[in-house]
């Protein structure tokens, strides 16, 4: 394993830990909260994929605020590292704006705003490694039961040269607690 993907790992290592003691700390008993927290839910996702010579890992906490059994609004980070061997890595850090609405207690709909710091670093001399911001502006809808969500969004803002999804359609799974 080379020292920038250990380093990375490490990283999202250290932001989990760190994430996880926060909620916990958070997470007393309900006579001891106040109003603010009873309304806050914690969330978000974890990806993982292995290939050929293919690695990528991604983790994004996210943190909403219920105004209303249909209306919420929120704030997520999220940090990818993508190496594939021979080629290139990059590692992808950012932040996010999320609002949800839930017009029944089924379906919800949704609006996320991105902003995304992409380093990408090739093997290859003939490429030139770079670094840059993009944005991505998500409306979305899903399936609700419970706290899970499974649907799709589509992203306003898809750049095909600079965005760092393969194409504007994702689906997702989002959860909250």
């Amino acid at each position: 394993m080379d020292l920038k993907l250990q380093s990375t790992l490490k990283t999202i290592t250290l932001f989990a830990i760190c994430l996880l003691s926060f909620s916990s700390i958070l997470a007393q008993d309900d006579k001891q909260k106040s109003d603010f927290w009873k309304n806050v839910r914690f969330g978000g996702g974890i990806g993982l994929s292995t290939g050929n010579n293919l690695f990528s890992a991604t983790l994004a906490p996210s943190a909403i605020y219920d105004f209303d059994s249909q209306f919420s609004l929120g704030l997520g980070l999220n940090g990818t590292y993508f190496s594939q061997r021979n080629i290139a890595s990059s590692t992808i850090f950012g932040g996010s704006i999320i609002s949800l609405f839930n017009p029944t207690k089924e379906i919800q709909l949704s609006g996320e705003f991105e902003q995304n710091n992409v380093s990408r670093n090739f093997d290859n001399p003939a490429f030139q490694d770079d670094n840059f911001w993009t944005s991505a502006f998500f409306v979305g809808a899903g399936y609700r039961t419970n706290n899970i969500t499974i649907g799709v969004r589509y992203d306003l803002l898809y750049d095909e040269d600079k965005s760092i999804n393969a194409n504007a359609w994702a689906p997702f799974i989002r959860v909250y607690f």
